[in-house]
């Protein structure tokens, strides 16, 4: 098992920054993507309809061997972890609690905000999340823009910082000290969130954090990829277009990055919810 890779899901693209932050902190370890990118985004669907299309997901990459299972959609992971950790037998690691623990460690003033798409917001996963914490007064906004700049390749220029004062400049107001930034597209827009934000303002990174989580899972299991073993290798798996994928896996993964070989799909069959 030490040499099966992990296995990472999301309804599409913003997943790939978890994998980044995968890669940055487990380089020696190979990764198995899967974006479910012809059905996303999943916030507007019934619970039920993502439960269903993500164990679908799952079990494709429980087919392929992976050792752990990393749900890299908040939508998803907010709908399926407890299925999920009973349907498989690896371990398996979701986006939520982990930016939640590390907000709730680091915040000075009690004041802590999550910014996420409206899906996230509605399914209210992050305020459920901090219910373990009452002593913290905690700001859900929905940024729904935000996916739309960053899969455009928009990372800065006027209109994204004036729509980053729309949805931040009320947070600021409130005396935030720490943004969780709760969807896996963010990582991409910290600069600017954290110009409209200011430098005294903590911005919690739940790709950064869920990758954490990850090497903690394989070192107390004893799953981490031995060092003498050949360099690693990933793959990509797109229920969509692979050239689409491909492009826009570039600009989340990073300047030079390698994104082959992408595998279109082949038909998804859902399994009964407890095999």
């Amino acid at each position: 098992m030490t040499d099966s890779p992990i296995g990472v899901f999301d309804s599409g693209y913003g997943g790939l920054t978890v994998m980044r932050a995968i890669l940055d902190q487990l380089p020696h370890e190979s990764v198995a993507y899967f974006g479910d990118t012809a059905r996303a985004p999943y916030g507007p669907r019934p619970i039920a309809e993502t439960r269903e299309y993500a164990l679908q997901c799952l079990d494709r990459l429980v087919d392929h061997g992976v050792k752990v299972l990393v749900i890299a959609c908040n939508t998803a992971s907010a709908a399926v972890l407890h299925d999920a950790r009973e349907r498989y037998d690896v371990p398996v690691v979701e986006v939520i609690r982990p930016a939640v623990r590390r907000a709730a460690a680091g915040t000075r003033s009690g004041r802590v905000a999550v910014i996420s798409t409206l899906g996230t917001h509605q399914s209210g996963a992050y305020l459920d999340a901090f219910a373990a914490a009452p002593h913290l007064r905690v700001t859900s906004t929905p940024c729904p823009r935000f996916v739309e700049f960053v899969e455009a390749g928009v990372t800065g220029g006027p209109e994204l910082v004036g729509v980053a004062h729309e949805y931040l400049d009320p947070l600021r107001e409130e005396g935030v000290d720490t943004v969780v930034l709760g969807c896996t597209h963010y990582p991409l827009l910290t600069g600017v969130i954290s110009y409209v934000m200011g430098d005294d303002v903590t911005l919690v990174s739940s790709a950064e954090e869920t990758a954490k989580d990850v090497y903690h899972v394989l070192a107390d299991r004893g799953l981490l990829r031995p060092d003498d073993l050949p360099p690693p290798s990933h793959g990509f798996t797109t229920t969509g277009d692979p050239e689409e994928f491909r492009r826009l896996a570039v600009r989340f993964l990073g300047v030079g990055s390698s994104v082959e070989p992408v595998f279109p799909s082949p038909p998804l069959v859902r399994r009964a919810v407890f095999a």
